[in-house]
């Protein structure tokens, strides 16, 4: 789940909602500047997709001790390090589940989702927040992920897969995710797309974020195929702050009406 504070409550987005608006962003990625992603289809599946094994968990939302939704916030946009607010074995039998799905499907997606799975508990993970005796929990699951990365590679070794070409769109999906996040948390900060990416010249840049209102961005240099655009985000609101127990957040989740919010991206 990933919640933005409103003044009487919170919007309240799945994980899936929001790996879909990043799917969204990628399908219009490419233009004069940025190429487009090949091959489109593998690609859009692993970044349309990445977040789909929390999609039983993001049904019946918790609370964090302080009685917040459990959720990805503002607060953590640039380091993940709410580890403090959850179950470890929990959360990382949703990131191995999420994995195993799209590998289902396709190994070259997968291969996408599991390296920014990685790349997330690794580079971006504050593993201060996560106490002692779980870290080795942590660790096991990282080595079960390169495991994995190797056999999927393997399953793609017939194919023979450029290595600098899956770091493109590996870029690309961290990219994509990343600014999905800004927009459902609607951060009000400049910031930038995490990697610098691939340009039709042969070379990469860094891709600026300007926010210029509610869910109103503006990217420096453009990459995508027109301006402006307007992306749909679903979400629920639910009145109130603090709940004393996950069931009465639960309850007034459900009784939300569903709403699309929108998400402009302008040159």
């Amino acid at each position: 789940m990933l919640r933005l504070e409103t003044e009487t409550g919170w919007w309240l987005v799945t994980h899936v909602d929001h790996a879909h608006l990043a799917g969204a962003f990628a399908e219009k990625w490419g233009n004069e500047l940025f190429p487009l992603p090949e091959p489109r289809e593998r690609v859009m599946r692993g970044i349309n997709a990445h977040d789909d094994g929390w999609a039983v968990r993001d049904q019946q939302p918790q609370i964090t001790r302080q009685g917040k939704p459990s959720a990805f916030s503002v607060e953590l946009v640039g380091k993940y390090s709410a580890f403090e607010e959850i179950d470890l074995a929990d959360y990382l039998a949703v990131r191995e589940r999420a994995v195993r799905m799209v590998a289902e499907a396709d190994a070259y997606s997968a291969l996408l989702v599991s390296m920014h799975t990685y790349n997330l508990l690794t580079a971006r993970a504050d593993r201060s927040t996560i106490q002692p005796q779980q870290l080795p929990l942590l660790d096991a699951f990282l080595t079960r992920q390169l495991e994995f990365q190797q056999q999927l590679q393997d399953r793609l070794a017939a194919e023979e897969t450029s290595t600098a070409l899956v770091e493109d769109h590996f870029r690309l999906l961290q990219a994509m995710d990343n600014l999905s996040l800004l927009s459902c948390v609607d951060f009000q900060k400049p910031a930038s797309l995490l990697h610098r990416l691939s340009l039709r010249d042969g070379g990469a840049t860094e891709v600026a974020v300007e926010p210029l209102g509610e869910r109103h961005f503006r990217l420096a240099p453009y990459p995508f195929v027109a301006s402006p655009l307007v992306f749909h985000l679903p979400a629920r609101h639910v009145d109130g702050k603090l709940f004393t127990r996950a069931e009465e957040l639960q309850s007034k989740f459900h009784q939300a009406a569903p709403a699309l919010l929108a998400v402009t991206i302008t040159r």
